[in-house]
């Protein structure tokens, strides 16, 4: 597959993900702004902070190293494909040694809910790690899925399960409130379960099938999917495998440094139930755009940056077409995420008041919740930029890189707890924001200093992303001044009425800086249009 092919299906890719994730925070956006309405803040602080946590920790730690291994390198071509599934295999008993050892710790070293006000801790954190545990038993297969590129089954699978566990939340809620955290576990176990079926039913009928005779897909038989060992061949590809161990170290620090205020606030007690669950919808608010668009745009173009380069091999010792057409992509979506952090940062500052009241009325609105979401906008700029920058790091660094990388995760991650705790004793919730910011930006700096070193000896500067038009940043200007300006005029306690003017001078103000980018920004929306708008590029190809 030439690179040209390679980033037309990470294109699509992210695209579809694009698509996927807004539909995912939509129906989450809307849940939560209904349960908010029938449960308790303390229920929803335990379930959106304490076992989402147990979850998430159990899933990453299993199988973040074997994905960043099993999708680097060209994987399928460089290694066997026999190989890699016998070492995706063994996602499933790490997964069940670390269910087994965090339920331990959250049944019996962390604080215990108040039984009357928060229902049955005691099974739903058993049944938050089974689901995990559950969602397993899925890795070969999505591993599959994605070094093939096969866009539509993880689009198709993870929104016919969202929209099972958002039915079925619905319904319990209203019809059993009494069930308590029964109805979360229910609902994450059926999203998960899911999850493995679409993916079986899929690859149960796509083997032996005409269309994977016609992609030379590796196996043909679903008995080729299950663990087993190839004459002549070791069971494991032993090269990966440490790949894999260097991957791991790197992804338990980067674990701390993702859901690390999630982490202080569980184990340290530095919130109540209450005040964790005003945090962390205010949290999934304010970060709604880095999930819709950030996230999924580093998950499917850090696949491309593996594909296209060598890892571990310098500018000279690559392909010039390929080190070009890389540096070409990495300063395109430098340049978008910088310019929708910047449209967010400007806009999020004077409409976070507003979003918090028509969300979810004074419990949000009142007290710190619009300095939180605030203060977040500006946390999200630094969200976007690093997800760029470090999916190109970890695409290019070799194992010795990563293995060094891993000194530099430690440390940031002990600076971080240690500055979440203590800024969270003096800003409370603001603190943990103001720790992520700082983290975040030395994680940048470190990103930009590798692929300023990297592209230093060759034509090719892909920082140049970072620099935004002067145009473009008049406008943003004199937006943040004009929209701070309305919202102390009209909004927020003055009606609907003037709401609706605050909101009108935030629509054209927006359009101001949107003409700006289309008048000074003609290589970026080129690449938006060829590249991550499916249609335009099925239209023009």
């Amino acid at each position: 597959m030439s690179s040209q092919d390679v980033l037309k299906n990470a294109s699509t890719l992210a695209s579809y993900n694009v698509l996927l994730q807004v539909m995912f925070r939509v129906l989450t956006f809307l849940l939560n702004a209904f349960t908010l309405r029938f449960v308790s803040k303390e229920l929803i602080g335990v379930v959106n902070v304490r076992l989402t946590l147990l979850y998430s920790t159990l899933v990453f730690l299993s199988r973040e190293a074997f994905r960043r291994a099993c999708l680097s390198g060209g994987s399928g071509k460089n290694h066997s494909w026999r190989q890699i599934i016998n070492l995706l295999w063994l996602t499933l008993p790490l997964g069940v040694l670390w269910a087994v050892l965090l339920v331990c710790v959250w049944l019996w070293l962390l604080e215990v809910p108040d039984p009357q006000t928060v229902p049955y801790y005691g099974p739903a954190v058993v049944l938050f790690a089974l689901a995990g545990v559950q969602e397993l038993l899925a890795e070969p297969l999505w591993v599959l899925a994605q070094a093939h590129m096969f866009v539509r089954l993880k689009v198709v699978a993870e929104s016919l399960a969202m929209i099972a566990k958002c039915s079925i939340t619905v319904v319990l809620v209203v019809s059993a409130r009494e069930w308590g955290l029964y109805i979360f576990s229910a609902a994450h176990l059926l999203y998960t379960g899911f999850l493995v079926l679409c993916y079986a039913v899929y690859f149960i009928r796509f083997l032996g099938s005409k269309e994977a005779k016609k992609k030379s897909f590796p196996f043909h038989r679903v008995g080729d999917l299950l663990p087993c060992r190839e004459d002549g061949e070791p069971l494991v590809d032993w090269t990966l495998a440490r790949l894999t161990w260097s991957f791991f170290k790197q992804s338990f620090l980067k674990q701390i440094l993702t859901e690390g205020e999630r982490y202080v606030m569980t184990f340290l007690n530095v919130l109540s139930f209450g005040d964790q669950g005003v945090y962390d919808i205010v949290n999934n608010l304010g970060s709604m755009v880095a999930r819709f668009i950030f996230l999924p745009i580093e998950e499917s173009f850090y696949i491309f940056f593996a594909k296209v380069l060598e890892r571990g091999r310098d500018v000279k010792s690559q392909k010039q077409e390929e080190v070009a057409i890389a540096a070409d992509v990495l300063e395109c979506l430098l340049k978008l995420v910088l310019v929708i952090g910047l449209i967010i940062t400007v806009f999020g500052y004077a409409f976070s008041h507003l979003a918090l009241d028509i969300y979810g009325g004074s419990l949000l609105s009142n007290g710190a919740g619009p300095t939180l979401l605030r203060c977040y906008s500006c946390y999200v700029l630094l969200l976007a930029v690093n997800g760029v920058t470090e999916c190109f790091v970890f695409a290019a660094m070799s194992q010795e890189e990563v293995d060094k990388y891993n000194l530099v995760m430690l440390a940031l991650s002990v600076s971080f707890l240690f500055l979440s705790y203590m800024l969270t004793w003096w800003a409370g919730g603001v603190g943990f924001i103001l720790a992520n910011c700082l983290n975040m930006g030395l994680r940048i700096l470190h990103s930009l200093l590798y692929i300023h070193h990297y592209f230093q000896s060759s034509q090719w500067k892909p920082l140049r992303g970072l620099l935004p038009s002067p145009l473009l940043l008049l406008a943003l200007a004199i937006s943040a001044v004009v929209t701070a300006v309305s919202e102390s005029v009209f909004c927020c306690d003055s009606g609907w009425l003037l709401r609706f003017v605050h909101i009108g001078v935030g629509a054209v103000c927006l359009l101001g800086v949107l003409v700006a980018v289309l008048l000074t920004e003609t290589r970026l929306i080129q690449f938006v249009r060829t590249q991550l708008l499916p249609r335009y590029r099925k239209k023009h190809t």
